[in-house]
């Protein structure tokens, strides 16, 4: 797999995953700033760490299969593990612009 393919891969999860909401926050899961590593292998297998903004989550099961799903549903990937990770510890800081202005925060 070149670069190239890699990049492209990397750019269409990230598209999918901005489709995953939290049932009880209206930003995407991306924007909230809760996935810390997408890693595609040369064997076109996916690693993606992300973690929630609170350890006790109730919809945690719904979206950690959501984003496999779906991940594993794009073209060129073979197949996604998502591991659930709690260092760094998540905070507001890790929000992107876009999800602050949803949120009214700017």
């Amino acid at each position: 797999m070149t670069q190239e393919e890699k990049t492209s891969i990397e750019g269409r999860i990230v598209d999918v995953l901005k489709t995953v909401y939290d049932p009880e926050i209206p930003v995407n899961i991306y924007d909230l700033g809760l996935i810390y590593k997408i890693d595609v292998k040369e064997d076109a297998t996916v690693d993606i760490d992300m973690t929630f903004t609170a350890p006790t989550c109730p919809a945690a099961d719904f979206i950690l299969e959501d984003v496999r799903q779906k991940v594993d549903s794009l073209t060129g990937v073979k197949s996604t593990t998502v591991n659930l990770v709690f260092e760094p510890a998540w905070d507001m800081s890790m929000l992107s612009e876009e999800a602050k202005l949803e949120l009214g925060m700017i």
